[in-house]
């Protein structure tokens, strides 16, 4: 599924395909399938996503900037490049350090 007009069968620069807001979290859907989503984001310096928790595991790989991410309570700090696994079910929350892009990558099965 092409989702958004997100180029398909051309390579592209992840951190390209996603703009910085002031103030906001922007996301962008890639691919929205039945077993699995991929998704990106972009952060303004001090946004968040809340704490919550996903029946399904999930995992973020940061393209641009440096953020934390809470899992089960434990901080991880996470900088481009780096890529961190969220476990279904397990409270986690991410919260972004400076700017930073991340691509998130959810599989339902």
């Amino acid at each position: 599924m092409n989702t958004n007009s997100f180029p398909i069968s051309k390579s592209v620069r992840a951190q390209d395909e996603i703009e910085y807001q002031n103030g906001s979290v922007v996301s962008k859907t890639i691919l929205k399938k039945e077993k699995g989503n991929l998704s990106l984001f972009a952060f303004d310096k001090g946004q968040a996503l809340s704490e919550h928790a996903a029946p399904f595991d999930a995992m973020i790989l940061v393209t641009d900037g440096k953020a934390e991410v809470i899992i089960g309570g434990k901080s991880n700090i996470v900088e481009a490049g780096e890529m961190i696994i969220m476990p279904a079910n397990i409270p986690h929350a991410v919260n972004a350090l400076e700017k930073f892009k991340m691509m998130l990558i959810m599989i339902k099965a």
